[in-house]
């Protein structure tokens, strides 16, 4: 690939303001006290969860639909972007969205004895390709990886200030009370039925990726379908992958000093992306009953890959690593250890060729057994004290 992944060491980001305002919940807890002692407890203490970290931090989701039609709009073939339009919803008030597929050329994967490639779903195509700079230097799909593209933003609109509840979705299911972010991560569960319809892709490497609003997408949709093999939210900042119980102000590399993403300020800006209940939380987010280590354990024992940049203060990168390293515990209860990554490059807030050619790392080492890159696992700050003191239950 064109640019070289870097390393990043412990003193990147200096850290001038470290605010815990209370330890990490223990996710193993039962609401009634009891605690987590099995595996199929676990599955009974996950959809306990939902009701806290999806109900009330993204609102009341909206269901299967009763149908789904994949029109082909532009069929370009292998190596080429192939066009759909996915009808879906309800019969009384469907909605319908672009899908584009880009699948590798007949070069790059082995179509003719049956196997089919992974496939990475992407949201962002709202941003457009510019700030996408995968799309450009060594994209996916020429790395025999397909890669599928949708715009969120026709299930529900993204217009700040617009208000609350706006987008063709809103329409079909006047009765949920989803924010945006539900929304979105509604399409990703329609571009995989629509995938399971085209038979083009491999079922059993399905990705979820996203950056930023994406990010925060890609990481509920991955949380509610158990089909995302593998869930790649990528800086979702405050709302999903960082802390709401810790602030910071931190200095990287020298520059000026920044601080993290608090819940207010998602409130304050972008409140229709979020459940309504937030609000109560804003300045008490200590007594919120979940903190964002619950919805990356949600995604347990399927693979989690957390991508963040070092400077990219405003995404709380030690509260990443923070939530990230209590999720490991749940991780570790279901034998999936191994299934949990994170990643941090130099750099500040974007999704660029190098956190989707970790990603590609990932995908490769899952599927053919290639050596795991060696810039994993590295912090750009030095590691404070963890903001949990309860372990992962004896599984003896």
């Amino acid at each position: 690939m064109k640019n070289v992944i870097e390393s990043i060491h412990e003193n990147m980001l200096t850290v001038t303001k470290y605010n815990v305002l209370d330890k990490l919940p223990d996710p193993f807890s039962f609401d009634d006290g009891r605690r987590v002692a099995t595996k199929e407890d676990w599955e009974a203490r996950r959809a306990e969860l939902y009701r806290s970290v999806i109900e009330l931090q993204y609102g009341t989701m909206p269901p299967e639909p009763e149908f789904l039609e994949v029109e082909t709009t532009y069929l370009g073939g292998h190596g080429q972007a192939n066009t759909y339009r996915i009808t879906t919803g309800t019969r009384k008030n469907p909605v319908s969205f672009r899908m584009q597929l880009l699948l590798p050329s007949r070069s790059h994967f082995d179509y003719e004895n049956g196997k089919r490639p992974p496939v990475i779903i992407d949201g962002d195509l709202c941003f457009g390709l510019t700030p996408k700079p995968y799309y450009i230097e060594n994209p996916p799909y020429k790395q025999g990886i397909a890669l599928v593209l949708f715009d969120r933003t026709e299930l529900a609109h993204d217009v700040k200030g617009e208000g609350r509840g706006v987008g063709q979705l809103y329409r079909t299911y006047p009765d949920y009370t989803f924010g945006a972010i539900g929304a979105w991560a509604w399409g990703y569960s329609r571009c995989v039925d629509a995938l399971e319809k085209l038979g083009l892709t491999d079922p059993d490497m399905i990705v979820f990726t996203g950056h930023s609003r994406g990010a925060k997408t890609a990481a509920l949709a991955g949380a509610l379908d158990t089909r995302a093999a593998i869930v790649n939210p990528n800086a979702t900042c405050a709302g999903a992958c960082g802390c709401y119980r810790l602030h910071i102000e931190a200095s990287y590399e020298g520059e000026r000093v920044l601080r993290s993403e608090t819940l207010a300020d998602l409130w304050e800006h972008f409140p229709f992306w979020i459940g309504e209940g937030m609000a109560e939380y804003t300045e008490r987010e200590a007594e919120l009953p979940f903190d964002a280590h619950m919805l990356k354990a949600m995604i347990a024992p399927r693979t989690l890959f957390v991508s963040e940049a070092a400077g990219d203060v405003w995404s709380n990168p030690v509260g990443s690593w923070q939530t990230t390293v209590a999720a490991g515990e749940v991780f570790d209860f279901l034998d999936a250890k191994d299934n949990l990554f994170w990643y941090f490059r130099p750099g500040t807030h974007a999704h660029t060729a190098s956190d989707m050619q970790m990603l590609i790392n990932i995908i490769k080492h899952k599927t053919e057994g290639a050596p795991l890159d060696g810039h994993f696992f590295q912090t750009p700050f030095q590691k404070p004290e963890r903001m949990y003191d309860w372990k992962a239950p004896n599984r003896a």
